[in-house]
């Protein structure tokens, strides 16, 4: 039987999990998989990689599944509130869970605080209050914070180091 890799992230399931299920599974198979093995309840909603509406139960998997398999997120919530400050500005949004880091910083240095693409390519996401920079594929939703319910970045110059070290020449 022909199966689909499935990679997810998940509230409160940072790193990229693989599971393989069967081509004919439903989504609904999927949840009851994912349930049973993180221990959340079948309550849980299933979204696509970056898609603002979860999936619905019936839905084949087959369907949404390209060559290199399916990206999914799995949450509690239908939203998360993100927050981004740059110059000491805020502002907020709520994304979907499985919006990645990447669509996020897209909207924030660009929508709202007006940078160019370039500009943009200068600057990284940051955890608020670390220095912790998550990569451009992880999901939102796994990030929250089980009580908050908020993601807090600061928009942050990425420090490249150019040339040799000093005392390397």
């Amino acid at each position: 039987m022909k199966t689909i890799d499935v990679f997810y992230q998940g509230e409160g399931l940072g790193e990229v999990k693989h599971l393989e299920i069967e081509m004919g599974a439903t989504f609904a198979v999927l949840k009851a998989r994912l349930a049973e093995k993180h221990g959340c309840g079948l309550d849980i909603l299933v979204f696509l990689e970056d898609e603002d509406d979860p999936v619905a139960d019936l839905a084949k998997i087959a369907e949404h599944a390209k060559p290199q398999g399916l990206k999914v997120h799995f949450h509690r919530l239908r939203q998360v509130k993100v927050t981004v400050t740059f110059n000491g500005k805020t502002v907020e949004h709520h994304f979907c869970p499985s919006a990645t880091v990447a669509r996020v910083k897209r909207w924030a240095a660009e929508k709202e605080f007006g940078m160019s693409a370039d500009e943009a390519g200068e600057h990284v996401l940051q955890i608020a209050g670390t220095h912790d920079r998550p990569s451009p594929g992880t999901h939102v939703g796994a990030l929250d914070d089980d009580k908050a319910r908020v993601v807090a970045f600061d928009l942050v110059p990425d420090e490249r180091v150019q040339g040799a070290p000093w005392g390397l020449t």
